[in-house]
């Protein structure tokens, strides 16, 4: 689910300072949205020493991106650290209630064990609360016009802050998606803007935009790129 945010970031030209997990693939074309990746959990300690080095200028364009499991796993001392320097850096969750990565494994955040059973989940907004982060806000990286302005309000700020990016993994099995969307070729002029998100069920034909709707889960940022409203949804939904 995270085509959105890095196309916000990547149009924001923002510094990230990326981290492991699936979401590495945001620093590949067309997104080219992530400047660094070290090693696991170091997204936001790099953040950290970046803005420290080098000042005022960094912290208004630079942000960390760590997943929700790797926040869990090796994330939150460098939220600590920012937090005790009271260093005004932004960090963003990118929560999709699963490990992705290695194959859908539960993390603390899902509240549920290894074996599926119930487990104790983590508020990651109230972990966040009690790290000693006061803003923290949630977008769905689905309503890209919302979580634009939510990443310039917080690079804004003369604080420390948190933005969780949360939308479940499109492949697990208990989401439902909308109805597939289909590009009218009568509006479409070619422009080529949709393909700028990386999205695997679109291509070009005879130079037009075309759906896989094998592929498509229904997200609507296509439909939220074009300029010429040429993406429609299949069927109606409900």
């Amino acid at each position: 689910p995270h085509r959105g945010l890095f196309y916000c970031l990547s149009k924001l030209k923002v510094n990230v300072s990326g981290d492991i997990g699936c979401y590495t693939l945001g620093a590949t074309a067309p997104l080219c949205a992530m400047d660094s990746t070290i090693c696991m959990g170091a997204s936001i300690s790099a953040l950290h020493g970046f803005n420290k080095a080098l000042g005022a200028d960094a912290e208004k364009k630079s942000v960390a991106v760590i997943g929700d499991s790797t926040f869990m796993h090796s994330g939150m001392t460098g939220l600590v650290n920012i937090a005790y320097n009271a260093t005004n850096s932004t960090v963003i969750i990118l929560d999709n209630s699963i490990t992705g990565m290695t194959g859908h494994q539960q993390n603390p955040t899902t509240g549920k064990n290894l074996k599926g059973d119930p487990a104790a989940a983590v508020n990651l907004e109230d972990l966040c609360h009690a790290i000693g982060i006061k803003s923290v806000r949630v977008v769905d990286p689905y309503h890209m016009a919302e979580t634009e302005a939510v990443i310039k309000e917080e690079l804004a700020k003369e604080e420390p802050s948190v933005i969780i990016s949360r939308r479940p993994c499109a492949l697990l099995k208990y989401v439902k998606h909308k109805p597939a969307l289909h590009c009218d070729q009568d509006k479409c002029v070619g422009c080529k803007q949709c393909l700028k998100i990386g999205c695997p069920a679109i291509s070009m034909k005879d130079g037009k935009s075309h759906v896989d709707r094998t592929l498509c889960v229904g997200c609507d940022v296509c439909k939220q790129m074009c300029a010429f409203d040429a993406f429609e949804r299949e069927e109606k939904e409900g």
